[in-house]
Parts: C-alpha cells; sequence; structure tokens
C-alpha cells in the first residue's frame, strides 16, 4: 500500500470530474437514473439482510403496502446486444447514469454497468470494440411494478443484487429500483446528524501509484471489488480513480490514457469527526459520489460513499422502528379498535371458527360455521361440539386429542364431522387453547375448514400416480411396490412366487386397421378377463401399451403355475367383439420365478420379458418359462447390437476384398468387397453374426452405403482396373434413393458405373415387387452397372421371373460346392445352375472352392470362375495390392500380359 497523503478538507473539485450519483432523501423526491442505478460493491450481504427486514417492517407499519412503482428511478437507457461497449459507454455518459440495459425484439436481454467495465481487457487493442453482449450480465432479475416493497427487499437479499428491473404488466420495463430507494421513503436526516463520518468507514481504502499501468490498476480496482481508490503521486498531492472515469474514457476512445493524467485531483475530504449530515450536505452539493476521509494526523484513512452512510443508519434505524412497531402493537391489542378488527377478521374468514368456554359450551360461532355445518349460531352456541360428531372416530381418538392439547395447548389434525343435514365430510381441524392473564386456560379456539375438495383430488391424484387411466388395473409404479413385498414375503418365508408377462399378439393391426378406440376397447375387454381369471392375492397390472402382467405371490409348484398360464391363453379363445365384428386375438405369455430365476425384481420382469418373446418366437398363442440360455443369448444380442450401432456411427468397419479366379489359368476376374469387424474387446466378429443383426435392426443400409463409399474410394485410391462386386440388400433395393446415393458415390470418386457389379440375394427378388424391381435393375444395367444374383439356388426365385431380369451372372451358392464332387444332390444341383446360366446366356461363378477335385469338376461342367481359399481368402486393400501384383507377374510369364492393377 502506497504512502498515505495529507489532503485538507477545504479542497474544491469541479462538479463533473467524477460525480456519478445525486443522492435525495424523504424530502428529496427527483429521484434520477443514476441514483436509482447507483450500487456500491462495498455494501455487505449484513446490509442486504436489513433493507429485506426493512421492507417487511414497512409492510407491517403502513395502512397500505407500498408497492415498488412508488421510488423506482424512471430514466432507463437501452441498446442493442450488437452495441459496442464504446458505444454503450457514449450512452451512460451522455445520460449520466450508471448502467444500461441491452435490448432485442422489446425484450431486455442482459444489462451493462460501471462495474463492468473493470471486467473488460484493458491490454486488448480492440477492447472497446466488443459487442456489449459478451461484458453484459444475464438474465436481468426483474419485478413487477405492482411488486409490494417488501417481496422485492426479499428477492434482492436472495439473489444477492442491488437493483431490479421494474417491469409493467405487459413485461415492458418502467424503471429501476435499488437498495437505496427502498431506505429512502423514511426520514433519516435525525440518525445522520448523531452520527459522525468514522462510524461508517468499515475499512482503510485502495491506494494505486499513478506509476502503474492503467490496466493493471483496473485489475487492482476489480481484485478489490473497490468503485474507486486513491492514486498516490509521491510526495505531491494524491488523486482519485473511479468506475465513472472508467466509463468516461471508454465513451472518449481513449486507448493511450495514462492513470496520472485520468485521476482527479485534488481530492475532496472530511475528517473522522465530521458529522455524516455535514458529508452528506457535501456531496450533495459538490454533485460528487466519494469523498475521501482523514484522521487526526491528516492522512487519508477511508473513502465515503452513499452506501456506506446509508448502511451505517439502517441498523440504529431498524432497531428505532422495531421499538416504535412494537408500541403501536401493544397499543392495538389493548384498544376496541384492535378487537373490532379481530372481529371483522373472523367474520370474514372462509374458515368455520368456533369459541368454547374452557368445560367445551360453545360461546360463539362465525358465520363460515354456519355455511360449512349448516347450524345457525343460535342452535349451536350453548351446545357442545359433539354436535357435530360423526360417529367415525372412537373414544381412543378424542381422548388422545384432549391429552394433547392439554399438555401441548394446541392440536390439528384431520377429522371426519357431520353436517346438519348428515352428510359426513372430511375438514382439517386446528384447536389452539386460550389462557388468561394468570396463565390458566379460559377458552378454547377452534378453526376448521372443509377439505373433501383436496381429499377428492387426492383420490385423483393416487389414481393417476398408481392406477391406469383406461383399464382401472395397477400402474406400472404400483406393480413394482407390489412386487418388491411379495419378493421381501417371499424372501422371509421361503417360497416361490411367479412374475407373468403378457403381450397381445398383433395388437397394432387392430389400431391400424380400426382405430385408437377399438384398441382401447380391446385392452379394457383384456383387462376385465385377465383380473377375472386369477384368484384373489394375485395382482393384474398394465405396464403400458398391450403389456399386462400378473404377479403370483405365493405359488405351491410349477404344475398350478402351468395351469393358471394354460388358463390365460385360453381366456381369449373367445373372440372380441369390435365393430359389430368379432376379432380373434391371441396373448404371448413369458413366466419367471422366484428363486429359480430371479431374485430382484428387476431381474423377475426382465425374464418374463425374454420368456414373453421367446414365446412369440415359438409361433405365439403361447405361454414360456424363462430358460436361461435364451437369456444370456437376448443379452449377448443386446451387447452385440450397441456395439454394431458404435461400429457403424465411428466406422469402424473395415472393407476387405477377396478375388475371383479364372479357374483354368488362375488369372484374377474380379474382386467381391465383403464386410469384416475387429471390435477392439470382442476380437474379430464373423458377418455370419452381425449382418442378420444389422437387417433386423434396420441398420443394412447404412452399413451398406458405409460399404460402397469405402469400394469406390480404394477403386480411386489404388486405381483398380477390374470390377469390384458389392452386395446389396431387399432393403436397399426399395429405397427410392438407392440410385441416387449409388451414382453421388461414383461422381464423388470420379469413376464409372463399370467399375461396380451388384450383387443381389434371391430375397430380393420378390415377386411382388416385381415391375418396380425389373424397372430399377433395367435402370442400372443400362448406367453400366454388371448385376449378378447372389447365394443361387437357396431362394424360391421364380424362373419364369428369373429369365426377364436383365442380370448377367448366377453365383453357386457355397453350400452346394463344399461336397463336391462326392454329394450327388450338390453335384446335380451344381451342374443344373450351370446349365441354366448357359441357358440363359449368363455367367455362372462358384463360391467356396476350397479344394483341387472341387475346381475340377466345376470346370468339367462348365463353370469357368470361382473364388474360395483354394486361391486367397479375403485381404484387406494393403495386402491386396501385392497379391495382384504378383498374380499379374504370374500370367505374364504365362502369357497373359493383361494388366489387372495400374
Amino acid at each position: 500500500m502506497a504512502t498515505r497523503q495529507h489532503a485538507k478538507a477545504t479542497s474544491i473539485l469541479k462538479a463533473n470530474d467524477y460525480c456519478t450519483t445525486k443522492v435525495s432523501f424523504a424530502q428529496d423526491q427527483n429521484h434520477d437514473a443514476q441514483g436509482a442505478l447507483y450500487c456500491s460493491p462495498f455494501l455487505p450481504h449484513t446490509g442486504a439482510t436489513v433493507v429485506a427486514n426493512l421492507g417487511k417492517l414497512f409492510a407491517t407499519a403502513a395502512e397500505h403496502e407500498p408497492t415498488v412503482s412508488q421510488f423506482i428511478s424512471t430514466q432507463l437507457i437501452f441498446c442493442d446486444l450488437l452495441t459496442t461497449v464504446q458505444d454503450a459507454a457514449k450512452l451512460m455518459h451522455k445520460h449520466q447514469v450508471s448502467c444500461i440495459l441491452i435490448m432485442e425484439h422489446n425484450k431486455v436481454l442482459g444489462i451493462w454497468t460501471e462495474a463492468d467495465a473493470k471486467r473488460i481487457d484493458w491490454q486488448l487493442a480492440d477492447a472497446y470494440q466488443q459487442p456489449i453482449k459478451k461484458l453484459m450480465t444475464s438474465p436481468v432479475i426483474s419485478v413487477e411494478a405492482n411488486t409490494p416493497l417488501n417481496q422485492a427487499a426479499s428477492l434482492m437479499l436472495q439473489k444477492r443484487i442491488r437493483r431490479l428491473l421494474v417491469i409493467d404488466h405487459q413485461q415492458q420495463p418502467v424503471g429501476i429500483l435499488t437498495q437505496s430507494d427502498i431506505v429512502r421513503q423514511q426520514r433519516i436526516e435525525h440518525y445522520l446528524r448523531l452520527k459522525d463520518v468514522g462510524s461508517s468507514i468499515s475499512k482503510p481504502p485502495l491506494h494505486i501509484s499513478s506509476s502503474m499501468a492503467l490496466n493493471l490498476a483496473v485489475k487492482t480496482m476489480q481484485q478489490h471489488n473497490a468503485e474507486a481508490a486513491i492514486v498516490d503521486f509521491g510526495d505531491e498531492m494524491p488523486g482519485i480513480i473511479t468506475e465513472r472515469d472508467l466509463i468516461k474514457l471508454i465513451a472518449e476512445g481513449n486507448y493511450h490514457a495514462k492513470l496520472s493524467q485520468l485521476a482527479q485531483r485534488p481530492v475532496l475530504t472530511v475528517t473522522k469527526s465530521c458529522s455524516l449530515l455535514q458529508a452528506v450536505d457535501i456531496l450533495k452539493e459538490k454533485n460528487f459520489r466519494h469523498i475521501a476521509v482523514t484522521d487526526e494526523q491528516g492522512l487519508i484513512c477511508g473513502l465515503l460513499s452513499f452506501s456506506d452512510i446509508l448502511i451505517n443508519v439502517e441498523y440504529a434505524y431498524v432497531e428505532q422502528l422495531k421499538q416504535a412497531l412494537y408500541a403501536r402493537d401493544l397499543a392495538l391489542r389493548t384498544s376496541a379498535d384492535y378487537l373490532r378488527l379481530a372481529h371483522k377478521v373472523i367474520d370474514a374468514s372462509l374458515d368455520g371458527i368456533m369459541i368454547t368456554n374452557v368445560h367445551g359450551v360453545i360461546e360463539s360461532v362465525n358465520p363460515s360455521f354456519t355455511q360449512l355445518t349448516g347450524y345457525t349460531a343460535a342452535e349451536a352456541i350453548g351446545q357442545t361440539p359433539a354436535l357435530l360428531s360423526s360417529g367415525l372416530h372412537n373414544k381412543d381418538f378424542y381422548r388422545s386429542l384432549w391429552q394433547v392439547l392439554m399438555e401441548q395447548g394446541h392440536w390439528q389434525g384431520e377429522i371426519w364431522n357431520k353436517r346438519k343435514n348428515g352428510e359426513i365430510y372430511p375438514e382439517w381441524l386446528s384447536i389452539t387453547a386460550i389462557r388468561g392473564e394468570n396463565g390458566e386456560i379460559c377458552q378454547f379456539a377452534a378453526i376448521f375448514s372443509d377439505i373433501s375438495e383436496r381429499k377428492s383430488q387426492e383420490k385423483k391424484i393416487h389414481q393417476l400416480a398408481y392406477l391406469d387411466e383406461l383399464t382401472g388395473l395397477a400402474n406400472r409404479r404400483m406393480f413394482l411396490d407390489r412386487l418388491k413385498l411379495a419378493l421381501a414375503n417371499a424372501q422371509r418365508h421361503q417360497h416361490q412366487m411367479a412374475v407373468l408377462f403378457l403381450d397381445l399378439d398383433l395388437f397394432k393391426r387392430i389400431n391400424d386397421t380400426l382405430g385408437h378406440q377399438a384398441g382401447d376397447e380391446v385392452l379394457t375387454e383384456v383387462a376385465r378377463r385377465l383380473t377375472a381369471t386369477v384368484r384373489e392375492g394375485e395382482s393384474v397390472a398394465r405396464l403400458g401399451g398391450d403389456e399386462f402382467t400378473i404377479l403370483l405371490p405365493e405359488i405351491d409348484d410349477i404344475s398350478s403355475l402351468d395351469k393358471i398360464a394354460r388358463r390365460l391363453v385360453q381366456q381369449f379363445e373367445k373372440p372380441f367383439r369390435l365393430l359389430e365384428q368379432e376379432f380373434v386375438l391371441t396373448t404371448s405369455i413369458g413366466i419367471s420365478l422366484f428363486p429359480v430365476d430371479a431374485k430382484t425384481t428387476d431381474q423377475l420382469i426382465k425374464h418374463a420379458d425374454v420368456a414373453m418373446y421367446q414365446a412369440k418366437s415359438a409361433g405365439r398363442n403361447q405361454y414360456c418359462f424363462y430358460q436361461e440360455h435364451i437369456g444370456k443369448q437376448t443379452q449377448d444380442e443386446l451387447k452385440l447390437e450397441q456395439a454394431l450401432r458404435q461400429a457403424l456411427q465411428q466406422h469402424n468397419l473395415q472393407v476387405w476384398y477377396q478375388p475371383k479366379v479364372d479357374l483354368a489359368s488362375g488369372k484374377v476376374k474380379g474382386l467381391e468387397a465383403l464386410v469384416r469387424w475387429q471390435h477392439h474387446q470382442h476380437g474379430f466378429i464373423a458377418p455370419a453374426n452381425f449382418i442378420p443383426l444389422a437387417e433386423k435392426l434396420g441398420l443394412i443400409t447404412q452399413l451398406s452405403d458405409q460399404v460402397l463409399a469405402q469400394v469406390c474410394r480404394d477403386i480411386r485410391d489404388y486405381q483398380l482396373q477390374m470390377p469390384v462386386a458389392i452386395n446389396v440388400s431387399a432393403l436397399q433395393l426399395s429405397d427410392p434413393m438407392f440410385n441416387q446415393r449409388l451414382q453421388r458415390n461414383l461422381c464423388q470418386c470420379g469413376i464409372t458405373a463399370k467399375c461396380i457389379e451388384l450383387e443381389l440375394t434371391e430375397s430380393c427378388l420378390i415377386p411382388e415387387q416385381a415391375d418396380t424391381t425389373m424397372t430399377l435393375l433395367t435402370n442400372l444395367r443400362q448406367q453400366g452397372f454388371r448385376i449378378s444374383i447372389d447365394d443361387f439356388g437357396t431362394g424360391y426365385s421364380s424362373l419364369s421371373y428369373l429369365r426377364r431380369l436383365p442380370i448377367d451372372c448366377l453365383k453357386i451358392d457355397r453350400s452346394f460346392v463344399n461336397d463336391l464332387p462326392e454329394n450327388d444332390e450338390d453335384a446335380q444341383i451344381a451342374l443344373a445352375i450351370i446349365a441354366m446360366a448357359r441357358a440363359l446366356g449368363l455367367d455362372v461363378i462358384a463360391e467356396g472352392v476350397e479344394h483341387e477335385k472341387q475346381r475340377n469338376f466345376l470346370l468339367e461342367a462348365g463353370c469357368y470362375t470361382g473364388q474360395g481359399y483354394l486361391y486367397q481368402p479375403a485381404l484387406p486393400v494393403a495386402e491386396l495390392i501385392p497379391y495382384l501384383q504378383q498374380s499379374a507377374q504370374r500370367c505374364s510369364k504365362n502369357g497373359d500380359d493383361t494388366l489387372l492393377l495400374l
């Protein structure tokens, strides 16, 4: 800290040197914007608490609760999000305000204050040109203009803020409310006269050297949370720098100002012994925000601001106000006015009120008592509360009530009473013992309200929470609660229990064809039949959609469970009548047992679900018990599914290539692209394991598209001069965008259609889509694609349909090649395929050629092209290129110099 400098109290400063606010108290009604928006960083949280308490006390002290609109400052300055910091500072400097609101589309999005100027990185060359949206505070906390002042004070305390944006009922800004505004509503001049300046100084001022770089000075102020600082000039008179000076500097666009130039000198000072009222008068006269305070030696020991003054007087002011309010309340309680007010409150209360003497005889009731019970005051007075007894509570209940009331002086709870017309209703009752001056109970006051509506709502909420709205069955939440209780009981008593999971077979057809209303009727009827089938103690629930569960909390043996499941299936033999028609609906049921199949609620439901799907796979309309190996298989499939989705998302699948070879010469005539998957945890995963899963999950199109894109890139990058076959699924072939995606991949890689051969399985050749398939294949063939039928002989293709297709080649499935030539049946099928291909003018290729005897048989039969391990398994492209080069060299030595690879 630099050496404090002496300054005389008579120093005079220009009014506009560092003026940032005008302070007005109760006698000054002209609140200006800068005064309204001013907020001291030195204001502690205890001060905010006092302000909030003041707001609450004002509500008690005033006859009418003051609202925020009475104290706001209405001068508001706005800008948009893209306004530069410099332009915003210009507006603030021009209008002499301490903050600016940022708006867009008539909505306030943020606020920028003088304090925010310290957050700017002053070292940046374009610091002043940053858009205000980067430095604004958002969101802006706001209240409506009609908000009670005590609520606004509480909100400031809760949010730890010093200003609130005030909006009207249309959410438009109308002004700003500060903590200072809240305090200004009371006269406090006499407190200021009694307090000296020293009582408001809580800490020494921040001192910075005039030689310090401006950016470091601002950073120091930011670190010390100071809105002003004393600038030391060595042996010379000190100066002062404030947040308002920074705004002025930004507004002027001065990038090279020095701290010594920016500091204002000399500093206005007062002594510690000076009264706060005198200090306030000086600040108001000079139109300043800060004044330096000197000690007995003339050294600067503090900086005094309006916030410091307000904080100092708040504590004494609140204490005095509390005493005044206490005295006033005491007078009210003992006055006739207060009694009349109490009677008015009682008469206007919507709750029934009944006063009895110490013996329980009713002395008075209010109008709401008559409205709720039906008894007039004349009928009730002189009676006891037994007049209202419903007879639903026994003597022990009332004995406990009176015991608590006499011991604690208060009782409250729910009770059932009876109206004059005999209707029994629930009410919430509070009874308080009233004691006299001697401390003895002299009366009892009972306040009660009819809670019939609340009880009805609670019942509805319970139904929504625990019952299925459509069927009235237990929902998932209630079923789980019951299952937990049943499981705990089974574990305790060591007996078996079971969960049955039911799903309606092909229920979606009813919703799709007859509508959801018909579907709801079916579900309701199913619920009725299931409920009628189970025994007492067994629970039926609807989990959602067409899924139902049945909880059997105790079973003797599996045979009894078998009978129950059979009865449930039989319940669906009777047709369902919908829209004057009869429909037959079946169900599939899965069963899991405790403790054989599972020992937790989640496992019981999960395993029953797995068993249900097993029943569906077995043909539907039946039940199945859980089998562990099926559950494990399902789990493995689920893990594989997640891994496959991740592999597709991260493009982890690889494309390998298997050569197609001339069986006579060994020359490579083409390639087939095969997808391979090397998982980081599970190792190599065979295509036979994940390709069917991809088809089942609808991921085959995404997988095939990735393979196609990689093949096109490899053809381009490695300049492959032979057609590469890729497999096309039935799902791809039915996709109207397939041809477009195919062309896009070719175009992106700059290759032609002759480079690609499309291999279709027989499942693609669906007769129902014959015309569409014929049109697409004809179009592809005309574009130059070579088309072949893969795995020929394994499907059910119509030969009449086949001969009309624009195809080039048939591939003999490996299942017919494996046992050649020993297996006569396979040999005859292979010969038939070759003969048919020759008759149709098609090429023929054999898959899975692994032995010389297979090769020789195929050559003799007229099949001249094959692929398989006899020649080469599938290779990654990096290993494929050397293989093709070696193959080309061998063929060249044998007299065939056809280039296979450039």
